[in-house]
């Protein structure tokens, strides 16, 4: 038993010190690609018609602040007032699923998002879960707020092989993303839940949710 122990525990520290290498890198260097990006990659290997990968790396001061404002009024709305994980918010989801008897939603911030779409895959797994919560402080020290958010803008899904905020307004708004107004910024966060899914065009409820948020936010 305490040989499993130790081993077990091994494994933990190196999986740990491993990403916090990998995130170390990040903080100077944009990735060449994520998790969810290889899985969207290997599943185009068993569908129909050709899968065309659309990214653009740009930094964060050519994303238009609107879009920048949107997804963190749609995602995480805490995320300059927690260190990677939300707390109150998880309690918050958890005392709900309990009273409610239902799944847990999700309660995940923008930096959990980023350490699954760099690391992981969107498949569901409790292993994934339990990393994301202990490395999402890492990266919240590591990287700081600025480069979290510019790279989850740059991995971001947006569409059938659409990754990034650049690629993101092209495909969407034929512009850029530092041109993109508060109405497209609004409607491309609202499609971030469920991308390959969700349309800008089809998002007029959620997309004016988000403005209401953003401008309780005082943006």
């Amino acid at each position: 038993m305490s040989r499993v122990v130790f081993w077990t525990v091994a494994t933990v520290v190196v999986i740990h010190l491993s990403l916090a290498g990998e995130l170390f890198l990040l903080r100077y260097i944009n990735p060449i690609t994520t998790g969810v990006q290889m899985q969207r990659r290997v599943e185009s290997w068993f569908k129909k018609g050709t899968y065309r990968m659309r990214s653009t790396f740009v930094p964060l001061n050519r994303i238009s602040i609107q879009l920048q404002h949107a997804v963190i009024s749609a995602e995480d709305g805490r995320f300059y007032q927690h260190h990677g994980i939300d707390w109150a918010e998880t309690e918050k989801v958890l005392q709900e699923s309990l009273e409610e008897g239902e799944a847990l939603r999700g309660a995940s911030t923008i930096t959990q998002q980023l350490v699954k779409n760099l690391f992981f895959t969107t498949h569901r797994n409790p292993i994934r879960k339990a990393v994301e919560y202990s490395a999402a402080p890492m990266a919240d020290f590591i990287l700081g707020k600025r480069r979290v958010l510019e790279l989850y803008l740059n991995v971001a899904e947006w569409g059938p092989g659409v990754w990034g905020a650049e690629e993101a307004a092209k495909y969407h708004y034929k512009t850029t993303a530092q041109r993109l107004d508060r109405e497209q910024a609004a409607r491309l966060a609202a499609c971030l839940p469920s991308p390959l899914r969700r349309r800008p065009a089809f998002m007029n409820q959620y997309s004016a949710i988000i403005q209401e948020r953003m401008s309780k936010a005082g943006w």
